[in-house]
């Protein structure tokens, strides 16, 4: 993927997750007939589709197209402790995703807000990369997930 479009792929993925995020209740989410939830946004070229099941824990990926061909996407796994409010941790998480970053994946590096504390610990590249993402309640674990991800159908006649 040429370097200009790793960068209209960077700014797509922030406009994306703060419209995705914006609320608890965001516009841009459907219930599917598998019992998944997906949120979708599109501009210009680019679109995103993040396609989850659960709850508490969950799981799904995310994709990024653009003009209709998957470029990237992530796969990701997270629970909260069975002594917190998942509702009340998982409104947090998607204030977090929504946070402006430096181009980081999924959230920010650190987001807080009151007795909440978001992290984001990761390696790799838009090419390919792997974290963490915890979120602390006074200073305690609350939540954790997992992800993964990179470009996808990068090579010609694929």
């Amino acid at each position: 993927m040429a370097e200009t479009n790793k960068n209209e792929l960077k700014k797509f993925k922030e406009e994306a997750r703060k419209a995705a995020y914006e609320s608890e209740n965001p516009k841009y989410e459907v219930t599917e007939k598998d019992g998944s939830t997906t949120l979708a946004y599109e501009s210009g070229d680019w679109k995103f589709h993040d396609n989850y099941f659960g709850g508490d824990p969950y799981g799904g990926r995310t994709v990024y197209f653009y003009k209709g061909k998957p470029i990237q996407m992530m796969v990701y796994y997270g629970q909260v402790g069975k002594e917190y409010d998942a509702d009340k941790v998982y409104g947090f998480l998607r204030k977090a995703l929504r946070a402006p970053n430096k181009g980081e994946f999924r959230g920010p590096k650190e987001f807080n807000e009151g007795v909440y504390k978001y992290t984001n610990n990761w390696e790799g590249n838009e090419d390919k990369f792997k974290g963490e993402e915890n979120i602390y309640k006074n200073n305690k674990l609350i939540y954790s997930a997992i992800y993964a991800g990179g470009l996808v159908d990068q090579r010609e006649g694929d």
